[in-house]
């Protein structure tokens, strides 16, 4: 079943791409026409992109990886924020800290700096500094919380990249490629879909061409949340009733030996006593 049909795609506008002579010829196998000097998009492509990548993101998400999206235009960043924040994602929507990817530890000292400032604030120790220092750590933690707060719960390299602006972000593929980390992206028709893993043919600067294709992804981010949930639980249920049997085993055969001598005690009186009853029947005959 498709995530996305060429009527939501057409409403939202997904087929409207950039100027002619602003094209990228890597871009010719998804352009449908030209139409007032405006290269008109292929939605039926479109459609079998969505439906290839949202697979994938769901399969990388079902395992339990995290999948960071990328989008800094101010178009886009609003819609990210919200759609990653409920997929529980980290996301990346200021300036891209260069090297977030390539020097990840860098990072997440920076992230660990702003998790000891709170606990100046908590532990009573920043009510003893002086003003000028109080404001000065403020002003950092106002900071590191803008450019670093949405990726705080990201303690490892993400399993993968989504991006909306190929061109915008290209510093953040760059990193990725060479780490190997698979990229998702919507890819305009101005940009160079090689360095792109799962590319998405779309309108990358209208908000609602935006936000119909993130729907349709992170649908299949919380399908496969939903499904590695289930599993879990499944294998819990499988545990306990594992363990359980493991139990009830040594019980029974417990009992089992209990109940042995018991048997021998009562049909041992009975043997001894038949050969008192012969020598009893015997003992007239020899008289």
């Amino acid at each position: 079943m498709a995530r996305t049909n060429f009527d939501m795609l057409l409403e939202a506008g997904c087929h409207f791409g950039h100027l002619k002579r602003k094209w990228n010829p890597a871009m010719a196998p998804y352009i449908f026409m030209e139409r007032n000097g405006i290269h008109i998009i292929d939605l039926h492509k479109t459609v079998a992109k969505i439906d290839e990548a949202a697979d994938a993101l769901k399969q990388i998400a079902k395992s339990g990886k995290k999948i960071l999206f990328v989008a800094t235009k101010k178009q886009a960043k609003d819609i990210v924020a919200e759609k990653a924040t409920a997929v529980n994602m980290p996301y990346v929507i200021e300036r891209w800290p260069g090297g977030m990817l390539t020097n990840f530890p860098t990072i997440r000292k920076a992230v660990k700096k702003m998790a000891s400032i709170d606990k100046l604030m908590s532990d009573g120790t920043y009510g003893n500094l002086s003003k000028r220092e109080i404001l000065q750590i403020s002003r950092q933690r106002a900071k590191l919380e803008k450019n670093l707060g949405s990726i705080a719960d990201l303690t490892r390299l993400p399993s993968a990249l989504f991006v909306v602006d190929v061109m915008k972000e290209h510093i953040a593929v760059k990193e990725a490629n060479r780490l190997g980390i698979p990229v998702f992206a919507i890819v305009d028709t101005n940009s160079d879909p090689k360095s792109i893993d799962f590319m998405i043919p779309a309108n990358d600067d209208a908000k609602d061409s935006i936000e119909v294709i993130l729907n349709a992804c992170c649908t299949a981010i919380a399908e496969g949340l939903e499904e590695r949930k289930a599993e879990r639980a499944d294998e819990k249920a499988a545990k306990e009733q594992a363990e359980e049997a493991s139990e009830v085993k040594p019980r029974a055969r417990k009992a089992r030996k209990e109940e042995t001598p018991a048997e021998v005690v009562e049909e041992a009186p009975a043997e001894e006593e038949a050969p008192v009853a012969e020598e009893a029947e015997e003992a007239p005959a020899a008289e």
